[in-house]
């Protein structure tokens, strides 16, 4: 069986856990959050834990087990605690401002960069060069993050562009005559 599978997931107090067939339903303070089991996967709750199981013998079913269990676990810890990504601005003139349900970005373009926040995800701004994406699903989560990110990768020759904060970026070295 998978190991990530096997270990149970606990449910902290103040987190509500609804099982309904296939679907699953979590409540927490932070918010709430739906999710379809795999119809090879059985969850079961017992004891203020969940776990996770193949239903058949076939390696694809136990892989499964373990990649609902992970998505469980993050699920629980979202409307628990919530998630945040933390990206940094780094070039001349780079700026970025929250302004409601968009963000504004400056980034060397001819233009300015207006990029409209998903229902769930905020967007801070605790500096002009600082942008902090949270919610409470890991995925969305993520998924803003690398579109902020994707409007100007961070380059190898200077390290100008939006990184993740505990991204590193190799520089490359210039070309010599």
């Amino acid at each position: 069986m998978s190991r990530v599978a096997k270990k149970p997931i606990k449910i902290p107090s103040g987190i509500e856990v609804k099982l309904d067939g296939q679907a699953v339903t979590v409540k927490g303070p932070k918010g709430q959050l739906g999710f379809d089991i795999h119809p090879n996967v059985q969850v079961v709750e017992e004891d203020g834990e969940l776990r996770c199981s193949a239903r058949g013998p076939k390696q694809g079913d136990i892989a499964l087990a373990g990649t609902m269990r992970a998505l469980l676990n993050n699920m629980v810890d979202g409307v628990s605690q919530g998630f945040e990504k933390k990206l940094e601005l780094r070039g001349v003139g780079y700026r970025a401002q929250a302004q409601g349900k968009v963000l504004n970005l400056t980034l060397g373009f001819s233009h300015p960069v207006a990029h409209a926040v998903p229902d769930g995800i905020t967007v801070e701004t605790p500096s002009q060069t600082e942008v902090l994406v949270k919610g409470i699903d890991k995925q969305l989560v993520g998924e803003v993050a690398a579109q902020i990110r994707a409007y100007r990768p961070p380059e190898p020759y200077k390290g100008k562009g939006v990184r993740y904060a505990d991204e590193r970026v190799v520089m490359k070295e210039a070309k010599k005559k």
